[in-house]
């Protein structure tokens, strides 16, 4: 299986872990991550399974480091955007693409993330929970400014409901990422700005 570079680390070249990580990802995401095992990740990156243990002390280590790296991911690329210069719309048709580019490059990082929040210890659960609401709270400022009118809880709202729209991507490949990616930018836009 070939294994592409993510930003799960630092978004540099991939090293060991972040192939590691990579091919975990798409493992999980294909199988879920009760039906993959330590032996089939190595042997998806050329190692054997108990060579991990070099690596992460256990499979449950992994997933956590994964989401917490999309998190914090997120969350410093959507704090980067929104504190660019630009009118309100702007910052938030930045923050849309953002979104929407992250999720259309890496559609196995989203669907771990969707579906593997309970399989995470308490103590990653709540770094990534944490990690979460402080991105939605970007798209929170960014939506407040550039909708007239929109309550903070209507922008809370909006903002989750777009992330489930663009999160969508994995399951909806019927059109080029190109074209895909312009659907979603002016689904998501028009979204928000009914969001009074």
């Amino acid at each position: 299986m070939p294994v592409n570079p993510t930003p799960l680390v630092n978004g540099e070249k991939a090293n060991r872990r972040e192939q590691i990580l990579t091919a975990a990802a798409e493992l999980f995401a294909h199988h879920g991550f009760h039906g993959v095992g330590i032996d089939d990740i190595g042997a998806a990156v050329g190692i054997s399974g108990p060579a991990l243990y070099r690596h992460f002390r256990s499979k449950d280590s992994m997933l956590g480091e994964m989401l917490n790296s999309i998190s914090q991911f997120l969350l410093e690329g959507g704090v980067a955007r929104a504190e660019q210069p630009g009118d309100p719309h702007t910052v938030l048709t930045r923050l849309v693409r953002f979104h929407v580019d992250f999720a259309l490059e890496h559609p196995a990082l989203i669907t771990v993330q969707e579906r593997n929040l309970a399989n995470l210890t308490d103590a990653d659960r709540k770094q990534v929970r944490g990690l979460q609401r402080r991105y939605v709270e970007v798209w929170v400022t960014a939506i407040s400014a550039a909708v007239p009118g929109v309550g903070e809880r209507h922008a809370r709202s909006a903002a989750h409901a777009v992330f489930g729209l663009i999160n969508s991507t994995p399951y909806n490949r019927h059109l080029g990422d190109e074209e895909l990616a312009e659907l979603l930018v002016q689904l998501a836009l028009g979204a928000l700005h009914a969001a009074k």
